[in-house]
């Protein structure tokens, strides 16, 4: 699948709800010009945390109607006034892309891969590998990728658009229960519209990945030194989030648990149309939101605003997100 066509899958979703089921550029085609996003003067933020180093790298961000299907179980009317009430634009949403990487003794571990050359606008988009050097690290030093869900800018960055490997030395990790609905003909065939061209774009990236990359688990086991998958189905049927420990600290990467913050934190019943099951994903964020509250870990999300990282605290009926280079 072109990038053209990548980002029309993404924007199906997207469109409809804000998410990354599709690819990005049709935006530009098929969505009101909006300008380009404002990317953050800062690409790199390095986070120790105990023994381990946790870098998160911008990968860039687009801009995206803000419709009546983006939130699907709130007035419209309600969303926009928040958006308002929070100085942000009434006429899309700005969405930010950030992967994570976790440096451990001589383990380099990427979180998620982004957008890669199938982003659009390309000017503020694909940019992981571009931050990833801003830190001093190649693409070839990357031995273990984990992989949260197969949406498009999640796993598209992992081939180019000429079918090669970006990170060639690389043990991609991926969770079963995803790896097994989207690469079904059978859930291919039967699923919506809107939702075929994220199975297009899982093959163009997994089809004739060499066996000994691949590497697929049941989410609850530890992937990697110290760092521990958990599964958080609902967005998508294999969603999986990791916590990172180190000492008594740790790093829980959300992936798409919480879309853009400023809405779904803010207010945490609120459904993103991107959600395949939203009950059983609102049950899961339920539940996680109550052990930050008790615990208040480090969480770092994909579509959190740049650097990604920070602490939810509890805020009114909601809760609000705090970047880590920012006090509360």
């Amino acid at each position: 699948m072109d990038r053209r066509n990548v980002l029309k899958v993404l924007l199906s979703g997207l469109v409809l709800s804000i998410t990354p089921t599709l690819p990005v550029p049709v935006l530009a085609q098929s969505a009101p010009d909006f300008g380009l996003p404002t990317l953050p003067q800062e690409r790199v933020h390095r986070i120790k945390m105990g023994g381990v180093e946790i870098i998160a790298l911008h990968d860039g961000a687009t801009r995206l109607p803000l419709s009546d299907r983006y939130v699907v179980n709130a007035p419209f009317a309600e969303v926009k006034k928040l958006a308002s009430v929070q100085g942000l634009s009434t006429e899309y949403v700005e969405l930010p892309f950030t992967a994570y990487l976790i440096v451990s003794g001589s383990r380099h571990i990427l979180l998620d891969t982004g957008l890669g050359e199938f982003g659009s606008p390309r000017e503020t988009t694909g940019k992981l590998t571009e931050s990833l050097r801003l830190a001093g690290y190649e693409p070839e030093d990357i031995d273990t990728i984990l992989i949260s869900h197969f949406h498009a800018d999640h796993i598209s960055g992992l081939r180019n658009a000429a079918g090669n490997f970006v990170y060639p030395n690389a043990t991609v990790w991926v969770p079963e229960p995803e790896y097994d609905y989207w690469m079904s003909d059978a859930n291919r065939l039967a699923a919506p519209l809107q939702r075929k061209g994220a199975f297009e774009i899982a093959r163009r990236v997994f089809l004739g990945m060499p066996e000994k990359m691949l590497r697929k688990f049941s989410p609850g086991i530890e992937v990697a030194p110290g760092i521990f998958s958990k599964a958080a189905y609902g967005h998508t049927p294999g969603h999986t989030i990791y916590e990172v420990r180190s000492g008594k600290s740790s790093f829980y990467y959300i992936a798409d648990m919480i879309n853009v913050p400023a809405f779904f934190a803010t207010h945490p019943e609120w459904m993103v149309a991107s959600d395949i099951d939203p009950e059983r994903a609102l049950e899961v964020r339920r539940q996680f939101l109550s052990m930050v509250e008790k615990t208040n870990p480090l969480v770092g999300g994909f579509h959190f605003p740049f650097p990604g990282v920070g602490h939810l605290e509890p805020e009114g009926a909601g809760y609000k997100f705090y970047p880590e280079n920012q006090s509360n």
